[in-house]
Protein backbone atom coordinates (compact mmCIF):
# COMPACT_ATOMS: atom_id res chain seq x y z
CA UNK A 1 0.00 0.00 0.00
CA UNK A 2 1.23 3.37 -0.84
CA UNK A 3 1.02 6.33 1.25
CA UNK A 4 0.99 9.52 -0.58
CA UNK A 5 1.24 12.99 1.21
CA UNK A 6 -1.46 15.23 0.61
CA UNK A 7 0.63 18.89 -0.10
CA UNK A 8 -1.90 20.75 -2.43
CA UNK A 9 -2.22 23.62 -0.18
CA UNK A 10 -0.92 27.13 -0.08
CA UNK A 11 -1.90 29.23 3.27
CA UNK A 12 -3.55 26.30 5.61
CA UNK A 13 -0.60 27.07 8.15
CA UNK A 14 0.63 30.69 7.67
CA UNK A 15 -2.46 33.12 6.60
CA UNK A 16 -1.35 36.58 6.99
CA UNK A 17 2.59 36.01 6.26
CA UNK A 18 2.34 34.52 3.53
CA UNK A 19 -0.15 37.60 1.72
CA UNK A 20 -3.40 35.43 1.53
CA UNK A 21 -6.56 36.98 2.07
CA UNK A 22 -7.29 37.32 6.20
CA UNK A 23 -8.64 33.84 6.90
CA UNK A 24 -9.03 31.50 10.01
CA UNK A 25 -6.18 29.95 11.18
CA UNK A 26 -7.39 27.14 9.79
CA UNK A 27 -9.06 28.11 6.79
CA UNK A 28 -6.81 28.15 3.59
CA UNK A 29 -7.54 30.43 0.77
CA UNK A 30 -6.64 28.80 -2.48
CA UNK A 31 -7.74 26.68 -4.61
CA UNK A 32 -4.66 24.36 -4.48
CA UNK A 33 -5.62 23.85 -0.35
CA UNK A 34 -5.88 21.09 1.40
CA UNK A 35 -2.70 21.56 3.33
CA UNK A 36 -0.44 20.29 4.43
CA UNK A 37 -2.08 17.96 7.02
CA UNK A 38 -2.70 14.07 6.15
CA UNK A 39 -1.94 11.39 4.26
CA UNK A 40 -3.91 9.19 1.78
CA UNK A 41 -3.86 5.93 0.13
CA UNK A 42 -3.76 5.14 -3.64
CA UNK A 43 -3.81 2.00 -3.61
CA UNK A 44 -0.95 -1.13 -4.03
CA UNK A 45 -0.62 -0.26 -7.24
CA UNK A 46 -3.16 -2.92 -8.69
CA UNK A 47 -3.19 -4.01 -12.29
CA UNK A 48 -0.17 -5.12 -14.59
CA UNK A 49 1.27 -1.67 -15.21
CA UNK A 50 5.12 -1.05 -15.13
CA UNK A 51 5.95 0.13 -11.35
CA UNK A 52 9.18 2.23 -13.05
CA UNK A 53 9.36 5.39 -13.78
CA UNK A 54 10.19 5.24 -17.27
CA UNK A 55 11.79 8.16 -19.54
CA UNK A 56 11.07 8.87 -23.03
CA UNK A 57 12.93 6.70 -24.49
CA UNK A 58 12.75 3.40 -22.62
CA UNK A 59 8.83 2.91 -23.90
CA UNK A 60 8.47 1.93 -27.66
CA UNK A 61 5.47 3.80 -28.54
CA UNK A 62 5.98 2.67 -32.19
CA UNK A 63 4.77 6.37 -32.53
CA UNK A 64 6.46 9.78 -34.01
CA UNK A 65 7.02 12.82 -31.45
CA UNK A 66 5.45 15.56 -32.02
CA UNK A 67 6.33 19.01 -33.64
CA UNK A 68 6.75 21.77 -31.03
CA UNK A 69 4.17 24.41 -32.22
CA UNK A 70 6.59 27.24 -33.37
CA UNK A 71 8.96 24.26 -35.01
CA UNK A 72 9.65 24.14 -38.40
CA UNK A 73 7.96 20.24 -38.31
CA UNK A 74 4.70 22.32 -37.20
CA UNK A 75 2.29 21.54 -40.61
CA UNK A 76 -1.20 23.52 -41.22
CA UNK A 77 -2.83 20.17 -39.99
CA UNK A 78 -1.13 20.90 -36.43
CA UNK A 79 -1.41 24.46 -36.06
CA UNK A 80 -3.77 25.87 -33.17
CA UNK A 81 -7.17 27.54 -33.89
CA UNK A 82 -6.83 31.32 -34.60
CA UNK A 83 -10.12 31.24 -32.20
CA UNK A 84 -10.89 28.51 -29.75
CA UNK A 85 -14.49 27.46 -29.99
CA UNK A 86 -16.04 28.96 -26.76
CA UNK A 87 -19.38 27.08 -27.11
CA UNK A 88 -17.75 23.40 -24.97
CA UNK A 89 -16.27 22.30 -22.70
CA UNK A 90 -15.28 18.57 -24.34
CA UNK A 91 -11.97 17.71 -24.47
CA UNK A 92 -11.12 20.76 -23.04
CA UNK A 93 -7.48 21.49 -21.35
CA UNK A 94 -8.40 24.78 -19.07
CA UNK A 95 -5.48 25.94 -16.61
CA UNK A 96 -5.95 27.58 -13.23
CA UNK A 97 -5.52 31.31 -13.30
CA UNK A 98 -4.99 32.37 -10.14
CA UNK A 99 -4.36 36.37 -11.20
CA UNK A 100 -3.37 37.25 -7.62
CA UNK A 101 -0.31 38.95 -7.99
CA UNK A 102 0.22 42.22 -6.60
CA UNK A 103 2.82 44.80 -6.07
CA UNK A 104 3.66 48.46 -4.25
CA UNK A 105 3.51 50.79 -6.97
CA UNK A 106 1.22 49.52 -9.37
CA UNK A 107 -1.67 51.74 -8.82
CA UNK A 108 -3.94 48.99 -7.78
CA UNK A 109 -6.87 49.32 -4.85
CA UNK A 110 -4.68 47.22 -2.75
CA UNK A 111 -1.51 49.56 -3.11
CA UNK A 112 -3.99 52.27 -2.46
CA UNK A 113 -4.64 51.13 0.96
CA UNK A 114 -1.51 50.24 1.85
CA UNK A 115 -1.46 46.71 0.87
CA UNK A 116 0.71 46.45 -2.46
CA UNK A 117 2.61 43.46 -2.00
CA UNK A 118 0.61 40.14 -2.58
CA UNK A 119 1.88 36.79 -2.43
CA UNK A 120 5.55 37.79 -3.57
CA UNK A 121 5.78 38.28 -0.03
CA UNK A 122 4.32 38.82 3.44
CA UNK A 123 2.80 42.27 2.99
CA UNK A 124 7.00 43.96 2.63
CA UNK A 125 8.81 44.50 -0.25
CA UNK A 126 10.14 40.73 -1.50
CA UNK A 127 13.71 40.31 -0.18
CA UNK A 128 15.65 36.52 -0.15
CA UNK A 129 14.50 35.99 3.49
CA UNK A 130 10.30 36.94 3.18
CA UNK A 131 9.84 35.79 -0.95
CA UNK A 132 6.60 33.42 -0.41
CA UNK A 133 7.13 31.66 -3.71
CA UNK A 134 9.50 29.04 -5.08
CA UNK A 135 9.56 29.79 -9.21
CA UNK A 136 10.86 32.87 -10.30
CA UNK A 137 9.10 34.04 -13.74
CA UNK A 138 10.62 34.29 -16.61
CA UNK A 139 10.44 38.31 -17.23
CA UNK A 140 12.66 38.78 -20.01
CA UNK A 141 9.56 39.94 -22.14
CA UNK A 142 8.24 42.51 -19.67
CA UNK A 143 8.27 45.90 -20.32
CA UNK A 144 9.58 48.14 -17.50
CA UNK A 145 6.65 49.13 -17.08
CA UNK A 146 5.12 46.05 -15.98
CA UNK A 147 7.99 45.55 -13.29
CA UNK A 148 8.08 46.60 -9.72
CA UNK A 149 11.45 46.61 -7.86
CA UNK A 150 12.35 44.19 -4.95
CA UNK A 151 15.46 44.26 -2.47
CA UNK A 152 17.23 41.77 -4.73
CA UNK A 153 19.29 42.25 -8.16
CA UNK A 154 19.99 40.02 -11.43
CA UNK A 155 23.47 38.80 -12.38
CA UNK A 156 23.73 41.55 -14.55
CA UNK A 157 23.21 43.92 -11.47
CA UNK A 158 19.24 44.58 -12.58
CA UNK A 159 17.24 44.84 -10.12
CA UNK A 160 15.09 41.86 -9.76
CA UNK A 161 11.64 43.28 -10.94
CA UNK A 162 8.01 41.04 -9.84
CA UNK A 163 4.97 41.81 -12.31
CA UNK A 164 1.46 42.20 -10.96
CA UNK A 165 -1.78 41.06 -12.41
CA UNK A 166 -3.31 44.56 -12.12
CA UNK A 167 -0.91 45.75 -15.35
CA UNK A 168 -3.17 44.59 -18.60
CA UNK A 169 0.38 44.40 -20.38
CA UNK A 170 1.01 41.71 -18.60
CA UNK A 171 -1.99 39.83 -18.26
CA UNK A 172 -2.12 40.31 -22.37
CA UNK A 173 1.01 39.15 -22.46
CA UNK A 174 -0.37 35.74 -20.61
CA UNK A 175 -2.58 35.19 -22.88
CA UNK A 176 -0.70 35.70 -26.19
CA UNK A 177 1.59 33.01 -24.49
CA UNK A 178 -1.77 30.50 -24.67
CA UNK A 179 -2.44 31.20 -28.15
CA UNK A 180 1.13 31.03 -29.42
CA UNK A 181 1.72 27.39 -27.90
CA UNK A 182 -1.76 26.39 -28.94
CA UNK A 183 -3.83 26.71 -25.21
CA UNK A 184 -7.57 27.21 -24.49
CA UNK A 185 -8.02 29.23 -21.71
CA UNK A 186 -7.95 29.40 -18.49
CA UNK A 187 -10.60 29.00 -15.15
CA UNK A 188 -9.63 32.63 -12.88
CA UNK A 189 -10.30 31.85 -9.49
CA UNK A 190 -12.26 33.92 -7.50
CA UNK A 191 -11.64 33.42 -3.40
CA UNK A 192 -15.04 34.33 -1.88
CA UNK A 193 -13.08 35.41 1.17
CA UNK A 194 -12.15 38.71 -0.95
CA UNK A 195 -15.45 39.61 -3.20
CA UNK A 196 -16.91 42.08 0.04
CA UNK A 197 -18.60 44.52 -2.06
CA UNK A 198 -16.53 47.32 -1.59
CA UNK A 199 -13.32 46.06 -0.62
CA UNK A 200 -9.80 46.49 -1.57
CA UNK A 201 -9.51 43.20 -2.35
CA UNK A 202 -12.84 42.81 -4.19
CA UNK A 203 -11.88 46.17 -6.24
CA UNK A 204 -8.55 44.35 -7.05
CA UNK A 205 -10.37 41.16 -8.50
CA UNK A 206 -12.68 42.80 -10.37
CA UNK A 207 -9.51 44.59 -12.47
CA UNK A 208 -7.84 41.48 -12.68
CA UNK A 209 -11.34 39.89 -14.09
CA UNK A 210 -11.50 43.07 -16.46
CA UNK A 211 -7.76 41.84 -17.72
CA UNK A 212 -8.67 38.26 -18.19
CA UNK A 213 -11.48 39.21 -20.40
CA UNK A 214 -9.40 41.29 -22.48
CA UNK A 215 -6.63 39.17 -22.69
CA UNK A 216 -9.31 36.46 -23.99
CA UNK A 217 -10.54 38.59 -26.87
CA UNK A 218 -7.97 39.67 -27.68
CA UNK A 219 -6.00 36.68 -28.53
CA UNK A 220 -9.44 34.13 -29.24
CA UNK A 221 -8.91 32.09 -26.17
CA UNK A 222 -11.81 31.21 -23.78
CA UNK A 223 -12.01 31.36 -19.95
CA UNK A 224 -14.90 31.19 -17.15
CA UNK A 225 -15.11 32.24 -13.20
CA UNK A 226 -14.73 29.27 -10.50
CA UNK A 227 -15.14 30.45 -6.97
CA UNK A 228 -13.25 29.03 -4.39
CA UNK A 229 -15.14 29.13 -0.77
CA UNK A 230 -11.92 28.22 1.08
CA UNK A 231 -12.01 30.66 4.59
CA UNK A 232 -14.88 32.50 3.49
CA UNK A 233 -17.41 33.74 6.00
CA UNK A 234 -19.85 30.39 6.56
CA UNK A 235 -23.26 32.41 6.41
CA UNK A 236 -22.19 34.38 3.49
CA UNK A 237 -20.80 31.98 0.78
CA UNK A 238 -23.92 31.87 -1.17
CA UNK A 239 -24.61 35.06 -0.98
CA UNK A 240 -21.10 36.56 -1.83
CA UNK A 241 -21.29 34.52 -5.66
CA UNK A 242 -24.65 34.71 -6.25
CA UNK A 243 -24.03 38.87 -5.82
CA UNK A 244 -20.51 38.47 -8.05
CA UNK A 245 -22.12 35.91 -10.17
CA UNK A 246 -25.43 38.53 -10.88
CA UNK A 247 -23.28 41.91 -11.50
CA UNK A 248 -20.82 39.48 -14.19
CA UNK A 249 -24.19 39.08 -15.97
CA UNK A 250 -25.53 42.04 -15.80
CA UNK A 251 -22.32 43.90 -16.78
CA UNK A 252 -22.97 41.81 -20.01
CA UNK A 253 -19.47 39.65 -18.78
CA UNK A 254 -21.18 36.38 -19.28
CA UNK A 255 -22.36 36.90 -22.77
CA UNK A 256 -18.48 38.18 -23.94
CA UNK A 257 -18.29 35.78 -26.88
CA UNK A 258 -14.82 34.33 -25.30
CA UNK A 259 -17.24 33.59 -22.36
CA UNK A 260 -17.03 29.64 -21.71
CA UNK A 261 -20.44 28.04 -22.34
CA UNK A 262 -21.29 24.83 -22.71
CA UNK A 263 -25.10 23.25 -23.64
CA UNK A 264 -25.50 27.02 -23.93
CA UNK A 265 -25.10 27.87 -20.34
CA UNK A 266 -22.58 29.98 -19.23
CA UNK A 267 -19.62 27.95 -17.09
CA UNK A 268 -18.95 28.60 -13.89
CA UNK A 269 -17.03 26.65 -11.40
CA UNK A 270 -17.73 26.34 -7.47
CA UNK A 271 -14.79 24.59 -5.41
CA UNK A 272 -14.56 23.50 -1.77
CA UNK A 273 -17.78 22.34 -0.84
CA UNK A 274 -17.13 18.52 1.05
CA UNK A 275 -13.86 19.20 1.89
CA UNK A 276 -13.45 17.72 5.63
CA UNK A 277 -11.45 20.74 6.45
CA UNK A 278 -13.80 23.23 4.97
CA UNK A 279 -16.66 25.27 6.17
CA UNK A 280 -20.14 24.85 4.01
CA UNK A 281 -23.05 22.45 4.92
CA UNK A 282 -24.58 19.70 2.01
CA UNK A 283 -27.74 22.32 2.54
CA UNK A 284 -25.50 25.43 1.59
CA UNK A 285 -24.12 23.63 -1.71
CA UNK A 286 -27.94 22.16 -2.40
CA UNK A 287 -29.26 25.95 -2.07
CA UNK A 288 -26.52 27.61 -4.35
CA UNK A 289 -26.69 24.96 -6.76
CA UNK A 290 -30.66 25.38 -7.07
CA UNK A 291 -30.09 29.15 -7.77
CA UNK A 292 -27.18 28.53 -10.43
CA UNK A 293 -28.61 25.68 -12.60
CA UNK A 294 -32.45 26.58 -12.26
CA UNK A 295 -33.82 29.65 -10.53
CA UNK A 296 -31.20 32.40 -11.62
CA UNK A 297 -32.41 34.47 -14.49
CA UNK A 298 -32.12 32.76 -17.51
CA UNK A 299 -28.98 34.07 -18.98
CA UNK A 300 -27.26 33.27 -15.72
CA UNK A 301 -28.32 29.62 -15.23
CA UNK A 302 -25.20 28.00 -15.71
CA UNK A 303 -22.80 25.35 -16.50
CA UNK A 304 -21.24 24.10 -12.90
CA UNK A 305 -18.00 22.77 -12.29
CA UNK A 306 -18.14 20.92 -9.08
CA UNK A 307 -14.08 21.33 -7.89
CA UNK A 308 -14.34 18.05 -5.25
CA UNK A 309 -12.20 15.86 -2.99
CA UNK A 310 -10.44 13.40 -4.19
CA UNK A 311 -12.02 10.72 -2.54
CA UNK A 312 -15.52 12.26 -2.91
CA UNK A 313 -17.18 8.95 -4.12
CA UNK A 314 -16.10 7.00 -1.35
CA UNK A 315 -16.70 10.19 1.27
CA UNK A 316 -13.02 8.89 2.41
CA UNK A 317 -9.87 10.55 3.13
CA UNK A 318 -10.34 14.69 2.56
CA UNK A 319 -13.94 14.21 2.05
CA UNK A 320 -16.26 14.60 4.52
CA UNK A 321 -17.78 11.93 5.64
CA UNK A 322 -21.30 13.35 5.72
CA UNK A 323 -23.84 10.66 3.84
CA UNK A 324 -25.86 14.14 2.49
CA UNK A 325 -22.70 15.39 0.19
CA UNK A 326 -22.49 12.18 -2.16
CA UNK A 327 -25.63 13.55 -3.66
CA UNK A 328 -24.57 17.11 -3.68
CA UNK A 329 -21.04 16.05 -5.63
CA UNK A 330 -23.23 14.08 -8.23
CA UNK A 331 -25.50 17.76 -8.67
CA UNK A 332 -22.59 18.95 -10.40
CA UNK A 333 -22.71 19.13 -14.25
CA UNK A 334 -19.09 18.58 -13.73
CA UNK A 335 -17.19 16.59 -10.68
CA UNK A 336 -13.90 17.60 -11.07
CA UNK A 337 -11.45 16.01 -8.17
CA UNK A 338 -8.60 17.79 -6.53
CA UNK A 339 -5.60 15.48 -7.73
CA UNK A 340 -2.98 17.92 -6.01
CA UNK A 341 -0.46 15.68 -4.12
CA UNK A 342 -2.38 12.47 -4.23
CA UNK A 343 0.44 10.89 -5.92
CA UNK A 344 3.80 12.12 -6.55
CA UNK A 345 5.64 9.94 -9.63
CA UNK A 346 4.54 8.21 -12.30
CA UNK A 347 4.12 5.16 -11.20
CA UNK A 348 2.10 6.47 -8.13
CA UNK A 349 -0.14 8.45 -11.13
CA UNK A 350 -0.62 4.72 -12.80
CA UNK A 351 -1.91 3.18 -9.53
CA UNK A 352 -4.34 6.07 -8.95
CA UNK A 353 -5.66 5.56 -11.69
CA UNK A 354 -5.97 2.01 -11.45
CA UNK A 355 -7.35 2.10 -8.06
CA UNK A 356 -9.32 4.97 -7.78
CA UNK A 357 -9.57 7.22 -11.26
CA UNK A 358 -11.36 4.33 -13.29
CA UNK A 359 -14.11 4.00 -10.93
CA UNK A 360 -14.22 7.61 -10.26
CA UNK A 361 -15.08 8.18 -14.26
CA UNK A 362 -17.58 5.26 -14.32
CA UNK A 363 -19.65 6.78 -11.45
CA UNK A 364 -19.72 10.39 -12.81
CA UNK A 365 -20.80 9.24 -15.81
CA UNK A 366 -23.66 6.65 -14.19
CA UNK A 367 -24.83 9.84 -12.78
CA UNK A 368 -25.08 11.51 -16.43
CA UNK A 369 -21.71 13.76 -15.28
CA UNK A 370 -18.36 14.62 -16.88
CA UNK A 371 -15.44 14.29 -15.25
CA UNK A 372 -12.72 17.00 -15.29
CA UNK A 373 -9.23 15.29 -13.53
CA UNK A 374 -6.80 17.89 -11.91
CA UNK A 375 -3.09 17.80 -13.69
CA UNK A 376 -0.53 18.82 -12.20
CA UNK A 377 3.55 19.10 -13.15
CA UNK A 378 5.02 19.00 -9.67
CA UNK A 379 4.92 20.42 -6.48
CA UNK A 380 7.26 22.54 -3.69
CA UNK A 381 6.52 25.11 -1.45
CA UNK A 382 10.25 25.57 0.58
CA UNK A 383 9.86 29.40 0.52
CA UNK A 384 6.35 29.40 1.86
CA UNK A 385 6.92 27.14 4.61
CA UNK A 386 10.31 27.47 5.22
CA UNK A 387 12.11 24.26 6.62
CA UNK A 388 10.02 22.01 4.24
CA UNK A 389 12.22 20.07 1.42
CA UNK A 390 12.54 21.74 -1.74
CA UNK A 391 11.23 20.42 -5.41
CA UNK A 392 8.90 18.34 -2.65
CA UNK A 393 7.43 16.55 -6.12
CA UNK A 394 9.62 16.69 -8.63
CA UNK A 395 8.47 17.55 -12.61
CA UNK A 396 11.19 14.93 -14.21
CA UNK A 397 11.26 17.25 -17.21
CA UNK A 398 7.32 16.71 -17.90
CA UNK A 399 6.99 13.07 -17.74
CA UNK A 400 5.39 13.15 -14.59
CA UNK A 401 2.56 15.94 -16.41
CA UNK A 402 2.50 13.98 -19.04
CA UNK A 403 1.75 10.67 -17.20
CA UNK A 404 -1.27 11.68 -15.25
CA UNK A 405 -2.55 13.12 -18.92
CA UNK A 406 -2.00 10.28 -20.73
CA UNK A 407 -3.88 8.07 -17.83
CA UNK A 408 -6.57 10.67 -17.53
CA UNK A 409 -7.50 10.85 -21.17
CA UNK A 410 -6.85 6.60 -21.09
CA UNK A 411 -9.50 6.50 -18.23
CA UNK A 412 -12.15 8.24 -20.37
CA UNK A 413 -11.77 11.58 -18.71
CA UNK A 414 -14.00 14.23 -20.76
CA UNK A 415 -12.38 17.92 -19.99
CA UNK A 416 -9.02 18.61 -17.71
CA UNK A 417 -8.09 20.93 -14.81
CA UNK A 418 -4.32 21.92 -15.27
CA UNK A 419 -2.83 23.35 -12.19
CA UNK A 420 -2.44 25.67 -12.62
CA UNK A 421 -1.08 28.90 -15.21
CA UNK A 422 0.63 31.10 -12.58
CA UNK A 423 1.16 29.56 -9.25
CA UNK A 424 4.60 29.71 -8.67
CA UNK A 425 3.87 30.06 -4.96
CA UNK A 426 3.06 26.03 -4.73
CA UNK A 427 5.08 25.44 -8.14
CA UNK A 428 2.64 24.27 -10.08
CA UNK A 429 2.98 27.05 -12.73
CA UNK A 430 3.32 25.97 -16.19
CA UNK A 431 3.81 29.87 -17.66
CA UNK A 432 7.83 30.66 -18.20
CA UNK A 433 10.10 30.22 -15.47
CA UNK A 434 13.25 30.46 -14.63
CA UNK A 435 15.49 27.85 -17.05
CA UNK A 436 18.37 28.06 -14.61
CA UNK A 437 19.64 29.78 -11.38
CA UNK A 438 21.34 31.89 -13.55
CA UNK A 439 17.96 33.35 -14.81
CA UNK A 440 17.18 34.05 -11.09
CA UNK A 441 18.40 36.76 -8.47
CA UNK A 442 21.72 36.26 -6.83
CA UNK A 443 20.38 35.91 -3.33
CA UNK A 444 17.60 33.97 -2.43
CA UNK A 445 17.07 30.26 -3.21
CA UNK A 446 14.30 29.33 -6.17
CA UNK A 447 13.31 26.19 -8.02
CA UNK A 448 14.64 26.24 -11.85
CA UNK A 449 13.50 24.05 -14.79
CA UNK A 450 16.98 22.45 -14.76
CA UNK A 451 16.39 21.18 -10.87
CA UNK A 452 15.92 17.76 -11.85
CA UNK A 453 19.06 17.49 -14.24
CA UNK A 454 17.84 18.38 -17.57
CA UNK A 455 17.86 21.28 -19.44
CA UNK A 456 14.35 23.03 -20.57
CA UNK A 457 13.40 26.54 -22.21
CA UNK A 458 11.35 28.44 -19.93
CA UNK A 459 8.30 27.54 -22.03
CA UNK A 460 8.84 24.12 -21.73
CA UNK A 461 5.28 22.93 -19.80
CA UNK A 462 3.33 25.55 -22.51
CA UNK A 463 4.72 23.28 -24.91
CA UNK A 464 3.84 20.33 -23.39
CA UNK A 465 0.69 21.51 -22.98
CA UNK A 466 0.11 22.29 -25.95
CA UNK A 467 1.08 19.14 -27.26
CA UNK A 468 -1.47 17.58 -25.38
CA UNK A 469 -4.29 20.17 -26.75
CA UNK A 470 -3.25 18.96 -29.94
CA UNK A 471 -4.37 15.56 -29.04
CA UNK A 472 -7.92 16.33 -27.20
CA UNK A 473 -8.01 18.01 -30.85
CA UNK A 474 -7.49 15.07 -32.61
CA UNK A 475 -4.24 16.47 -34.22
CA UNK A 476 -2.10 14.09 -32.72
CA UNK A 477 -2.17 10.53 -31.54
CA UNK A 478 -1.98 10.04 -27.62
CA UNK A 479 1.58 8.66 -26.36
CA UNK A 480 2.52 6.95 -23.46
CA UNK A 481 5.62 8.45 -22.56
CA UNK A 482 6.45 12.30 -23.16
CA UNK A 483 6.20 13.37 -26.88
CA UNK A 484 8.22 16.15 -27.19
CA UNK A 485 12.36 16.97 -26.48
CA UNK A 486 13.81 19.70 -25.61
CA UNK A 487 15.40 21.82 -28.03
Amino acid sequence: MRAVLVVAGLCSLVIVAAGCPPVTADGPDDVGDGGLDTTIDAGDGGGERDAGAPGDDEIGTGLAELPVVGDPGTDAGTQPPEVVDATTLDDRLLFGYQGWFACEGDGSPLDQAGDGWRHWSPGVTPAPDNVSFEMWPDTRELDAAELCPTSMSMVDGANAGLYSAWNAATVDRHFSWMKEHGLDGVLLQEFVVELEQGSAPRAFRDGVLDNVRAGAEAHGRTWAVMYDISGAPEAEIGARIIEHWSALEAAGVLASERYLHHEGRPVVGVWGFGFNDRVGTPAQANSLLDWLQQDAPASARAFVIGGVPSRWRTLTADSSTDAAWAAVYRRYDVISPWLVGRFDDEASARAYRDDVMDADVAAAHAAGRRFMPVIFPGFSWANLFRGTAENMIPRRGGRFWWTQFYEAKSAGADTYFGAMFDEVDEGTAIFKVAETHSMEPTTGAFLSLDADGEALPSDWYLRLAGAATRVLRGQAALTVSRPITPP
